[in-house]
């Protein structure tokens, strides 16, 4: 299996930040933080990548807040720079990793997502029902908690197979170890890194 090793530096790129940048105010355009990023936008990402080249980096604490839509859950949402480099170190892991995930996985996909997943579940709903012709069972589950509890030990483990890179693994530390367990930001980088195992 190949491990990449030097990808530390394609993080940090300039080019790969301007990206994650783009991708980070996607839909949030109007939003003050964004407009406020974006003011100093040459020398707001030139210092990232000053801290992610010298690995100076630490990320800001993120808002937490209750959200009850249609259920009641406690929300941490990362400050925008840290958003930046959560899309510039996704833009590089991301196609690494997803190569090891299963075909069905629908979440946080890109050319896949909710009507995509309705679609293949249809079609196996169709298949085990011989055409809704017999009655069949759908185990629907979630398991509670999940990105807050997830070992961050045994996660950094799995990508270690195919991420060498000491750096970027420092990065992913750095990521996850920001808040208190409870209330962990960097959800787009944990789901990318879950999806692999």
């Amino acid at each position: 299996m190949k491990t990449y090793k030097s990808i530390y530096q394609d993080i940090c790129l300039l080019d790969n930040l301007i990206l994650a940048w783009e991708r980070a105010r996607k839909r949030k355009t109007k939003r003050r933080y964004v407009k406020r990023f974006q003011r100093d936008l040459r020398n707001n990402l030139l210092k990232l990548q000053s801290e992610l080249v010298s690995r100076t980096y630490f990320p800001n604490k993120p808002k937490t807040f209750t959200l009850r839509d249609p259920k009641t859950r406690k929300i941490s949402k990362s400050a925008f720079r840290d958003r930046v480099v959560h899309n510039s170190l996704c833009n590089v892991i991301v196609p690494i990793l997803e190569k090891s995930f299963i075909y069905d996985s629908y979440a946080n996909q890109i050319g896949k997502g909710t009507l995509k997943a309705i679609a293949r579940f249809d079609k196996f709903k169709r298949k085990v029902s011989e055409n809704n012709t017999r009655g069949c069972w759908v185990l629907k589950a979630d398991i509670k908690h999940y990105f807050e509890e997830v070992n961050h030990e045994i996660l950094i483990n799995i990508i270690k197979r195919k991420i060498s890179d000491k750096k970027v693994i420092w990065l992913i530390k750095q990521i996850l170890a920001n808040t208190p367990r409870a209330n962990r930001g960097g959800g787009e980088v944990k789901k990318a890194c879950l999806s692999a195992i």
